[in-house]
């Protein structure tokens, strides 16, 4: 099964497993977000962390 991610396929993307301890509020806010997207904690936290690395980008451009 394949995934359309931007212009990737997700069976083209390399993933490696990272074990992330959050805190019960961080964990919370994920689960909820998640509810209410209808996707996994997992792209949740993905989508965070994307987010923020767009706007490093754009703030390295300025």
């Amino acid at each position: 099964m394949t995934f359309d991610i931007g212009e990737c396929r997700m069976s083209q993307l390399e993933f490696e497993r990272q074990l992330v301890r959050l805190p019960a509020d961080v964990k919370q806010f994920i689960r909820e977000q998640a509810a209410r997207n209808c996707s996994s904690q997992n792209s949740e936290i993905v989508r965070a962390v994307r987010a923020r690395m767009e706007a490093e980008q754009e703030r390295a451009v300025r």
